[in-house]
């Protein structure tokens, strides 16, 4: 296993592709020229060509559809928005065009697309610029949702995702695209991380604690302090929010009897409330305590550091929400 950041890793896995498979191509805001707005493509236009690496005009409602189009004619698009929140401008093409046009088609058309975006707070973008929308992309039949934590699972997720026929949402914290990782396959391995099979981070016996991206790096922080005093919490990494490995979380939560779900979106009508729904029918007679959610609160993120980041779990809230369900 080699160390990566997390940018560096992603364009490994775009660089791979693009060799590996001439019908994969990109398109995005300031992606060529400068290598994206977070670094994760640059120099693969002067590897590849403008017509592989396409800068595109601020219009995410225009460059989407393009990607839907080329994807209909048998291209490989991976179109990246700048920032997660710019979803809804092109809402109408990724919701009501890319996840619906193969079953409006009876299955005659695939849309093999990918959606890079950037998501979370912690940067002090202001509003616009910090959600965590990828219960939005969840709700939507069609798409599937992938929310990846460390620099291996990006490469390996990404690169699964290309690979698949249908559209994928490709969510990537932004605090963690400089972060260093030391779970990157050798040069020359091809290794695709399989969509709704979670990852076991840590095993314990107490409570399990559900997370993903950046809520399963803080997660694992907190469950690393609370093992010295000798609380073992099972911390699952999802990888993909749709499919989602339900049976995994079922399996752990009968074991613990605890249940913690962190997710970075709103706490109202999010991750956390699903996943409790799904698990609740079959561990109700092994819980111990109630299903717990840890999530941002209801409210915009604010652009002051003072006033956003007490918004936002981190893992002095993780491990005192685990010491009062334990």
């Amino acid at each position: 296993m080699r160390e990566l950041m997390v940018r560096d890793a992603i364009r490994e896995a775009l660089d791979e592709e693009m060799s590996r498979d001439g019908r994969v191509f990109q398109m995005g805001e300031d992606i060529g020229v400068i290598g994206g707005n977070f670094k994760c493509t640059v120099g693969l236009m002067e590897k590849y060509g403008d017509l592989r690496v396409k800068d595109t005009p601020i219009s995410e409602q225009g460059f989407v559809g393009m990607g839907v189009g080329a994807a209909l004619t048998g291209l490989r698009p991976v179109v990246e928005l700048m920032f997660g929140d710019f979803l809804m401008i092109c809402a109408d093409q990724l919701f009501n065009q890319m996840a619906k046009i193969t079953y409006m088609s009876g299955g005659q058309c695939n849309v093999p697309m990918v959606v890079r975006l950037p998501f979370g707070g912690g940067r002090s973008s202001a509003a616009q610029h910090s959600q965590s929308l990828h219960a939005w992309a969840a709700h939507i039949p069609g798409v599937k949702v992938v929310a990846p934590s460390t620099a291996g699972e990006c490469k390996g997720l990404l690169k699964t995702a290309i690979r698949d026929d249908n559209p994928v949402m490709f969510f990537e914290h932004k605090m963690l695209y400089t972060a260093k990782f030391s779970d990157v396959p050798g040069e020359g391995e091809d290794v695709c991380i399989p969509f709704g099979k979670a990852r076991l981070v840590a095993e314990g016996g107490d409570i399990t604690v559900v997370a993903n991206s950046m809520m399963t790096i803080k997660a694992e922080k907190a469950v690393k302090e609370l093992a010295r005093e000798g609380i073992r919490a099972e911390l699952i990494d999802l990888r993909t929010i749709v499919p989602l490995d339900t049976d995994t979380i079922i399996q752990s939560v009968k074991k613990t009897g605890r249940l913690l779900i962190v997710d970075e979106g709103h706490i109202s009508f999010g991750i956390g409330s699903e996943i409790a729904a799904r698990v609740m029918p079959e561990v109700f007679y092994d819980l111990e305590a109630p299903i717990q959610r840890l999530g941002t609160a209801d409210v915009p993120l604010p652009f002051s550091p003072a006033l956003e980041f007490p918004l936002i779990p981190d893992e002095k809230k993780i491990a005192a929400k685990i010491r009062e369900m334990v």
